[in-house]
């Protein structure tokens, strides 16, 4: 899948050996912190917690990726099965969000329960979101709803997915259908996620883990009886331009569906994004910028905001990538995890798109929740020193509320603020929870 937890083996892939001299390195990869007392953050800051549909709802079956994990072969570690119970439970996710004293709750829409064939749009399954929607409204949540989290329905990954000439135009009718439903009560929608590195990813990773992808699309078209299966997020991507244009034009064209419904409702996309850092002379940074950013934070500019999600960083030499510091802390993939990043990836953001920024993910992968705990101040005292700057950031929704479904890893790495107890679903707070619903209660550091 192309997603940030991917995106962990590719920085591993591209990793070079450094020309510098050590003192230089460790120099260049410090963490330039703030100073002095940090007040409090802006008035209405949105703070958050999020999940995705696929990864907690369970038995999404007509997703193309539910086929994908089981078929054989699959590249992924085990089935989605039950996840979190989510769709039964979300009134359960609800009540920990309010407990934690945030006031947005980023959720997605299932597209595939949704639109299970091809315009036949189920009532019920809307009605579903919508009771979720008042259900936030209820508690007093602002609901950040993605219309479209990585998952497309089979029927639409059968036809070849965003390859096909008519995504972007099926695309929109469902974010139609659903605005017309939906829009009322959502506070901010985001159409796509993460669709920034489609088709990019197979150029990082391992041959055999894209092969490994490519013959689970297969594998899929054969169970489908299609020529070609094509998921919404793919690590093999058959022709990656014609992919992204249609993605693009697919976010365009959901963007004036939604607009067209409910034309105040503010409307963005959520990017992957490094904080990409340059050292020595003709750094390969910008370049590496331009490649996996620089359209979609173009498009982002005629948006009411664009969503930043950030988990580690990239620095850039002349020749690569440059290897994290030997006592660099580190997550579960084995990536180091720095503060500093947020605040990195959300500048560049900004600087491209120039609308408002919204950081819809940020957290670590691990099982060690005292790194957790750490990193939420230190990267929050980094995102503040920004918004000094002038970076208009309107708030911070951290991945993610509970222990979920992180696609082709199974249910091995964690980035939740609760744990998950896959047999009973009990959710049960880490201590790092606490530490984001201190910050957020007083809306300062």
């Amino acid at each position: 899948m192309i997603d940030r937890r991917t995106m962990l083996a590719a920085a591993a892939a591209l990793g070079a050996g450094s020309a510098l001299p050590r003192p230089a390195l460790a120099a260049a990869l410090s963490v330039k912190s703030g100073t002095g007392p940090v007040p409090a953050f802006p008035k209405d800051f949105l703070w958050g917690a999020a999940t995705a549909g696929h990864q907690v709802e369970g038995n999404n079956v007509n997703a193309d990726i539910w086929l994908m994990e089981n078929v054989k072969p699959t590249t992924f570690a085990e089935p989605s099965g039950d996840a979190a119970n989510s769709f039964e439970l979300w009134r359960t996710d609800l009540d920990l969000v309010k407990g934690l004293g945030l006031n947005t709750y980023r959720f997605s829409l299932e597209w595939a329960r949704i639109e299970p064939q091809p315009g036949q749009f189920s009532i019920a399954m809307l009605d579903h979101y919508k009771a979720m929607i008042e259900g936030c409204r209820e508690r007093g949540i602002a609901p950040m709803v993605t219309f479209n989290h990585f998952t497309t329905p089979r029927w639409f990954a059968g036809q070849g997915g965003w390859h096909h000439p008519d995504a972007p135009s099926l695309f929109a009718r469902y974010c139609d259908r659903a605005a017309r439903h939906l829009a009322g009560g959502i506070s901010r929608a985001t159409t796509l996620n993460e669709p920034n590195l489609a088709g990019l990813l197979g150029e990082l990773l391992p041959g055999d883990l894209v092969a490994a992808d490519k013959a689970t699309q297969e594998a899929a078209a054969r169970a489908m009886g299609s020529d070609r299966f094509s998921a919404g997020s793919s690590l093999y991507v058959a022709d990656p331009a014609r992919f992204r244009a249609n993605q693009i034009a697919g976010h365009k064209a959901g963007r004036a569906a939604i607009k067209a419904v409910r034309g105040d409702l503010p409307v963005g996309v959520s990017l992957a994004m490094m904080d990409d850092q340059a050292v020595g002379p003709n750094s390969l940074r910008d370049a590496m910028r331009e490649r996996f950013y620089g359209e979609w934070l173009r498009a982002a500019q005629a948006d009411d905001f664009v969503g930043v999600q950030n988990y580690e960083r990239k620095v850039w030499s002349s020749k690569g990538l440059l290897p994290a510091p030997s006592d660099a802390r580190r997550n579960t993939m084995g990536a180091e995890v720095w503060p500093g990043s947020l605040a990195g990836a959300v500048r560049h953001a900004h600087a491209v798109a120039k609308v408002p920024v919204i950081v819809t993910e940020h957290g670590v992968g691990t099982d060690d929740d005292t790194i957790r705990a750490w990193l939420i101040p230190a990267a929050l005292r980094e995102l503040k020193v920004a918004i000094d700057e002038g970076v208009p950031v309107l708030g911070y929704v951290h991945w993610s509320l509970i222990d979920n479904f992180e696609w082709l890893f199974g249910y091995r790495i964690h980035f939740g603020l609760h744990t998950l107890d896959r047999q009973t679903f009990r959710r049960t707070a880490k201590p790092s929870a606490a530490v984001l619903a201190d910050i957020a209660r007083r809306n300062s550091l």
